[in-house]
Parts: C-alpha cells; sequence; structure tokens
C-alpha cells in the first residue's frame, strides 16, 4: 500500500501537528506560558513526582534547557520541587495550585482547538483516524526498540 497519496503522510501529519500546535499557542498566548513550559505542566500533571530528567526525556528537550524552564516555572509559582527521600541528587516535581487552575484553563483552550480540528467529521471517522495513529505509533515504536 504505496500509493503516491501514502508517501507524503509524514508531511501532512507534521503540517497538521504544526497548525494544531500554532492554533492552540494562539489561544493560550493570554497565560503567559511558552510552548515548552504548557509541554512540562502537562507531564508533571499527568505524572507527579516526576523528575527533570524524566521529563526531559518525556519532551525531547536536553535536561539542562528543561532546568531552566522549571527555574522559570517554579519562580512564577507553578510547579515546586521536593527532594526524594529515597535519592539525594533527585528532585520530585509538584503542581501548585495555581498550576491546576491554569491546566483546567489550558485544557478548555486544548478541547475548543481540537472541537475545530475535527469540525465536519463524524465520530466514526475520528475512531478510526485515532485508531490509524494508534496503529501507526505502534509500528514506529517497535522499529525504535529493534533499533535500539
Amino acid at each position: 500500500m504505496h500509493s503516491s497519496s501514502s508517501r507524503g503522510f509524514g508531511f501532512l501529519l507534521g503540517d497538521v501537528t504544526r497548525h494544531l500546535r500554532k492554533a492552540f499557542d494562539r489561544r493560550a498566548a493570554r497565560f503567559g506560558l511558552t510552548r515548552a513550559q504548557w509541554r512540562t505542566l502537562a507531564i508533571v500533571s499527568r505524572q507527579e513526582g516526576i523528575s527533570q530528567g524524566e521529563v526531559a526525556d518525556a519532551i525531547e528537550m536536553e535536561p539542562i534547557a528543561v532546568g531552566r524552564v522549571v527555574d522559570r516555572l517554579q519562580q512564577a509559582g507553578f510547579v515546586e520541587r521536593r527532594a526524594d527521600p529515597a535519592d539525594r541528587r533527585r528532585w520530585s516535581l509538584h503542581l501548585t495550585a495555581k498550576a491546576h487552575a491554569v491546566l483546567d484553563d489550558m485544557e478548555v483552550v486544548a478541547e475548543a482547538v481540537r472541537r475545530e480540528a475535527l469540525r465536519g467529521l463524524d465520530r466514526a471517522a475520528v475512531n478510526g483516524f485515532i485508531a490509524t495513529l494508534q496503529r501507526i505509533k505502534k509500528n514506529l515504536s517497535a522499529l525504535d526498540s529493534a533499533d535500539s
């Protein structure tokens, strides 16, 4: 199944992702946070107690850069670093009440962007699309493990 239309799917997927990010960034600008800060908050919200190194792996950024992002988030009152009692070198990241409030607003913005992006598509088409993306992700993850 290598039709000429399927050959450009990577570029199309990249374009869709870029447009989603731009739409989200425009609507989220009022919160005054960078995309890296948003992504860091989202990762920490899913895994309270995660380390900076684990955040760096999750968002594919260098640990030093993530450290600067976390410094700014901490200074702004969005996250706090807590010492890990089992490992003195590790700091776990936790959200503050201020971060939880902003994350709630962020989810409203994200839902509005999703709704706009999927306008005109019925539930079956969306579910099929998601299943297809999950299969592609699984295929690519298997390649990653095979290459390691």
